[in-house]
């Protein structure tokens, strides 16, 4: 029987040995790095809540453009409505005025002497 040589294995799958990566030393060299992703981390945490707030602010105030839009529209019909004649007759009578019945008269001043 001849004689069988084994022949050692090798790792044939291409996995990385992560554990050969993760030393003190890598770990050391690379503290700035995680600090940079870490303040990468706190700026896009702070972004989102700073674009909730403006979200939040944006619709407060189209809420209260709107109540404004609503409020010009009902003043400025109730000065139109105020403003015809037959209510301004009305809201000047208590005052004892009243509308005139015969055309108004032209003064004409006597010292002046025409040409």
């Amino acid at each position: 029987m001849p004689e069988e040589t084994k022949i050692p294995e090798q790792s044939t799958s291409l996995k990385p040995d992560w554990k050969k990566f993760l030393t003190h030393t890598w770990v050391a060299r690379n503290i700035p790095f995680f600090l940079f992703l870490a303040l990468l981390a706190v700026i896009y945490i702070y972004n989102g809540h700073y674009a909730d707030k403006l979200v939040r602010r944006i619709s407060a105030s189209e809420k209260h453009i709107k109540e404004l839009e609503f409020e010009y529209k009902t003043v400025k019909s109730d000065v139109i409505f105020r403003s015809k004649a037959s209510e301004l007759s009305k809201a000047v009578a208590s005052l004892g005025l009243r509308e005139l019945t015969v055309p108004p008269v032209l003064l004409v001043d006597s010292t002046i002497k025409n040409n």
